[in-house]
């Protein structure tokens, strides 16, 4: 009761303070190195999405910082700067949300779909921090903003097809827009079967079925103050994962929130908004449907979050400013429950996350100056308090095993700053970043039980008194145009000490049957991540376009061994031709050989890989209607290959044809 108190104390506390003083501020961020990606206008675009009903991942996985880390053909969970999701903060419309799953086999992307959102917000390291503390980006998945224009009655339908693994998808969207009221009301299914990798393998336990409905309303209180109302609701069934040992018969989110918006062009406060959210999800694992177990499990985990933040964007004569006063408190829990096969023997049971109960307060602010013309200086910070607690006695009680006189509480004081320079002429721009961030363990970082990695074949085990892993960074970013032709570059480096990763105790014994050992999570003294891409386009006519992208990551730690994860040598070119109501794509993508591979961490080396894609797109108008159909070939030459991101290597879909409509009712 104590912190649903603090809660309602901190969203007035914001509210009053900020509604009282401030007024206005610049656009989320000036600098080069945010990166959107538009997903909610279903159009012809020169944008290298080829598909208009691809999945959320498939989105994300377009992006030249983001890989997508795949356990099946479901879920995948998004990396960034070559740093995994727990060092990142992954929200939605700026709400926190933990997934239920102690495998991470339910990122916070996999419960959502592109019929929900209209654009996602990708900062790398400390850019990324208005939403929470991390040290490698934030991604932010934006919904559709409120809208009051009085067009009435809009509708849409979506049909889409793809030969490999029997993929089918349709979806439904209903929308009114009236002066003060508006509504939208969507829908999508998704359901496919083992899909093949090139030369028509099958890969078992690929198959997925998700459904996902949305709702969202506004109401204009006045020409100043809006109040919106959001609910997603998904859930996916026989979720099937052939790089794990585990499926997934149910995965469920309910995700709800309240805002109150005031917006004023005229005043120094441009954009003040409040915001209350929940949000509950159910996860659960079990291994049913395979064939030769040597001991039946199920694992179910539960996550509830309940969440505000107030928000403030103003402008004072060259100064754009934001203020963000955010909190929320979550409660985490998972369990594990054992059957013999010797139908005499008793179920074991145990809790592999012990219900971990956080709170978190913090406020971020940022400040954009502009020294003169094409020039600005910004600056950003936040500060929070953070605290976990052990509610159950019997989880604490069996981390006391290993950590004698361990409290079921632990607090933490979390910083993060950040400062760019930003230069922007006629025919080139250039950003400086450089930056400071903290994060605080993961639950399963921080107390995970027993938590088996088949990656590796470690079993491992949460430490509470883990250090906050810190990190410092420099980014520069810059891009030079000439008529008809850009290039640029976009490098990053980071510096991160108590970097946290699993190291062997050769004095435990591994509770999973077949596990190589166990791994208890330390802290490596240091690491060292590295990253630069070129990209480069040039228009040859006004209908053609070539692009060009190169890649290039390193990663090492302190103990001489490469990090896993790191992406290796990576290439796109791509031809484009664009009219007004036809597209059409032919890409070369590919990875070099991944030489410089974690064996240390359980990973494999991945051979060199190149595909080719063609996809096209065609508009049509019928009456005041429109019609949209994108089609086209996934790995035209079937090859079969897996990546470094694949999870024990399991190999990528074989050719694909496939077919994507959207019909648009005005």
């Amino acid at each position: 009761m104590k912190k649903y108190t603090i809660f309602c104390l901190g969203f007035l506390f914001s509210a009053i303070t900020f509604a009282q003083e401030l007024e206005a501020i610049v656009e989320k961020d000036t600098t080069q190195l945010e990166e959107v990606i538009l997903i909610g206008e279903r159009k012809l675009s020169n944008y290298r999405q080829e598909k208009t009903l691809s999945s959320i991942d498939e989105y994300l996985e377009k992006s030249n910082k983001i890989t997508m880390i795949r356990r099946g053909n479901y879920a995948w969970e998004p990396a960034l700067n070559n740093m995994d999701s727990q060092r990142l903060v992954v929200t939605i419309d700026g709400m926190q949300i933990f997934g239920a799953c102690t495998d991470k086999m339910d990122p916070i992307t996999s419960y959502v779909d592109v019929s929900n959102l209209d654009k996602v917000s990708v900062d790398s390291g400390q850019e990324g921090t208005e939403n929470g503390h991390c040290v490698g980006g934030g991604i932010d998945l934006q919904m559709p903003q409120s809208k009051f224009n009085g067009t009435g009655f809009k509708s849409s339908a979506d049909l889409g097809y793809e030969t490999n693994g029997n993929y089918r998808i349709a979806g439904l969207e209903v929308e009114y827009v009236g002066d003060k009221f508006y509504a939208n009301v969507d829908g999508i299914f998704r359901k496919s079967d083992n899909y093949d990798a090139g030369g028509h393998e099958e890969v078992l336990y690929s198959q997925f079925q998700k459904y996902n409905v949305s709702f969202q309303g506004g109401y204009k209180l006045s020409d100043n103050h809006i109040l919106d109302a959001n609910i997603i609701y998904d859930k996916a069934t026989n979720v099937g994962y052939p790089a794990l040992p585990m499926d997934v018969s149910l995965a469920e989110a309910l995700i709800g929130s309240l805002s109150h918006t005031y917006k004023n062009d005229s005043t120094r406060i441009k954009s003040w908004e409040s915001k209350l959210y929940f949000n509950t999800i159910t996860h659960i694992m079990d291994d049913s449907q395979r064939p030769d177990v040597a001991i039946r499990m199920d694992m179910p985990g539960w996550s509830d979050t309940y969440g505000f933040y107030s928000k403030v964007i103003l402008k004072e004569n060259k100064h754009d400013m934001l203020v963000n006063l955010s909190g929320f408190y979550n409660r985490s829990l998972a369990e594990m429950t054992m059957y013999p096969n010797d139908s005499n023997q008793p179920a074991m049971f145990m809790y592999t996350w012990p219900d971990i109960q956080t709170y978190y307060t913090g406020i971020y602010a940022k400040d954009a100056y502009s020294l003169d013309e094409g020039k600005t200086l910004s600056g950003s910070a936040r500060l929070g308090f953070h605290n976990n607690t052990i509610a159950s006695d019997v989880g604490l009680e069996s981390l006391q095993i290993f950590y004698p006189g361990l409290n079921d509480s632990k607090n933490r004081f979390l910083m993060s700053l950040s400062a760019d320079y930003e230069i922007k002429k006629d025919n080139y721009d250039v950003t400086f970043v450089a930056g400071y961030g903290e994060r605080a363990p993961s639950v399963s970082e921080g107390y995970g039980f027993f938590l088996y990695n088949s990656y590796d074949n470690y079993d491992y085990i949460g430490n509470p008194n883990l250090k906050n892993e810190k990190a410092l960074e420099a980014n520069v970013a810059a891009n030079y145009y000439k008529n008809k032709f850009m290039i640029g570059f976009e490098t990053s480096y980071f510096y991160l000490t108590d970097y946290i990763i699993g190291e062997i105790d050769p004095s435990l014994n591994a509770m999973t049957i077949g596990a190589n050992g166990v791994k208890v999570y330390q802290s490596l003294a240091h690491a060292s991540i590295f990253d630069i891409y070129v990209n480069s386009t040039y228009h040859i006519s006004d209908a053609f376009s070539v692009n060009g992208t190169l890649g290039y990551n390193y990663g090492k730690g302190s103990n001489d061994e490469n990090l896993p994860f790191i992406k290796p040598f990576s290439y796109l070119a791509e031809i484009n031709y664009s009219r007004e109501f036809f597209n059409a794509a032919i890409q070369l993508n590919g990875n070099g050989n991944q030489t410089q591979y974690g064996s240390f961490y359980g990973e494999n080396e991945t051979p060199s890989f190149a595909i080719l894609n063609l996809n096209l797109g065609n508009m049509f108008y019928l009456k005041q209607n429109k019609m949209i159909l994108k089609y086209g070939i996934e790995n035209i030459l079937d090859t079969n290959y897996t990546t470094f991101s694949d999870w024990n290597s399991i190999p990528n879909p074989g050719r694909n044809f496939y077919m994507n409509v959207s019909y648009v009712i005005n």
